[in-house]
């Protein structure tokens, strides 16, 4: 796993740094306020603010909790997909299956990203989304393609 310093990070693990660091720059997710803890092609974590990211009933959006889990997932896939494929490759989202449990109300909340399945075509991962608490707020499920670099 890798921090989003590089300056902190070993030289093998520069490419996760650098992804990590550099990929939510301009993004849905920089807007959101996600912030990546960690990242390997095995999962991940990474937080969100509940506030700025709420429905109209004062709780945290689904929506936004989706976001943050398909972000996470997505970002691991990539790192699958250049680890099988090499540089250049790239990961594609098929699927997103959630659950959600509780509300997020306020403060941070953290998505735990691991790996179900590394395939060489598929990967998959589950994530749950926790408060400071470490309360289970949501299970997602979320599945990608691995595709090769296009020639």
């Amino acid at each position: 796993m890798t921090s989003t310093d590089p300056h902190e990070t070993a030289a093998a693990d520069l490419p996760a740094a650098e992804l990590a660091a550099g990929a939510l720059r301009g993004t849905l997710s920089e807007t959101m306020g996600m912030r990546c803890v960690r990242l390997g092609p095995d999962g991940g974590e990474m937080t969100m603010p509940v506030e700025g990211n709420l429905q109209p009933a004062g709780l945290l959006h689904g929506g936004a909790t989706i976001a943050l889990a398909e972000t996470i997932g997505s970002m691991a896939a990539l790192l699958q997909a250049r680890a099988v494929h090499g540089e250049g490759a790239q990961a594609v989202g098929t699927s997103i299956s959630a659950t959600h449990h509780r509300s997020g109300r306020s403060g941070l909340v953290t998505a735990h990203c691991r790996a179900q399945h590394l395939g060489r075509q598929v990967a998959s991962y589950l994530v749950e989304v926790v408060d400071e608490q470490e309360r289970l707020l949501s299970t997602i499920q979320v599945s990608t393609m691995l595709l090769p670099p296009r020639g």
